[in-house]
């Protein structure tokens, strides 16, 4: 039976909001979990979406959510903790989907389609890599005939409202002359947003992806001191972009994470030790040609910077 009714939790994220309205699209009915209803009047007007407050650690709040629902979808992810102990990765990445995995087995959901990361592994240097390898598993080793499980492991995903690309954008404004650049050789395979709920949206009624893991990269490998020197370009900046040697990297990261917001922390520049690059081109199994950075970042780029003048 065609899956109809879905449940969303990070659906109001950068990719919860392109999946969301790509569902929506396709004729699927979503339900979108959020702990702030109001603070997303942009899903409201979206005609068959439900915006529902809650908070998705309560398992009695996720069991009544996901009655009657034909699939769950979770995207929920951090990139940083408020301390440096791991509790709180363990909490989004870890124990989050362990509750899910149980509301949908006490509900009778039986699909479950999960956002994982690019190289998590239990041994990985970073809290943020090893907690979603945790949590991914914790989603796999539940699946049984009735119940299937898909996760995804995307690369660093761009797109308009992304917060790569543009929190780079951001930095290179406040220093238009000279920019210190941790961990400026470290590779990655950056993947369209679009393209990311795209494959996610594919997957929900083939039988060809229970139970799989799927790695999803865009077309092209870039270091991080070439993707921000294009984003300079793309801005009109002449910054000078100076990559830091890994002591002074290690050195930004523990200064920045003191900073509110933590643009930078050590966790971080963990993660950064790990290129964030496919072995394999993108999955056959979702038919899609995924999308370049040079064919989507100019068009976003450059309206933020018209907006801003």
């Amino acid at each position: 039976m065609p899956t109809r009714n879905i449940c969303l939790l990070g659906g109001t994220g950068f990719v919860g909001h392109a999946l969301c309205a790509r569902l929506v699209e396709r004729g699927y009915r979503v339900w979108v979990l959020t702990r702030h209803r109001e603070r997303h009047r942009d899903l409201l007007v979206l005609p068959t979406a439900q915006v529902v407050e809650g908070d998705v650690h309560d398992g009695a709040f996720l069991r009544r959510q996901f009655e009657d629902m034909d699939a769950v979808i979770n995207l929920v992810g951090i990139l940083n903790e408020k301390g440096r102990s791991g509790k709180g990765f363990a909490r989004a990445h870890t124990d989050l989907p362990e509750k899910i995995v149980q509301a949908c087995r006490q509900t009778g959901v039986k699909r479950l389609l999960h956002m994982s990361a690019l190289h998590a592994t239990h041994d990985a240097p970073s809290h943020y890599l090893r907690t979603k390898a945790f949590g991914e598993d914790a989603a796999h080793h539940a699946g049984t005939p009735d119940f299937h499980v898909t996760s995804f492991r995307p690369s660093v995903i761009f797109g308009p409202g992304d917060s790569f690309l543009n929190r780079f954008a951001q930095l290179l404004r406040l220093s238009p002359l000279v920019f210190p650049l941790a961990c400026p050789h470290t590779r990655f395979q950056p993947v369209y947003v679009g393209d990311v709920a795209r494959a996610f949206v594919e997957a929900l009624d083939n039988h060809q992806t229970f139970g799989e893991r799927y790695d999803l990269c865009g077309p092209k490998v870039y270091t991080l001191h070439e993707l921000v020197t294009y984003v300079a370009q793309q801005l009109g900046l002449r910054t000078c972009i100076v990559g830091l040697n890994d002591r002074l990297s290690w050195l930004q990261a523990a200064m920045l994470e003191c900073v509110p917001g933590k643009p930078f922390s050590l966790d971080n520049y963990r993660s950064l030790k790990i290129d964030s690059v496919c072995d394999k081109g993108f999955p056959e199994v979702f038919g899609i040609e995924p999308a370049s950075l040079e064919e989507i970042a100019p068009t976003y780029l450059a309206r933020e910077e018209v907006n801003r003048t």
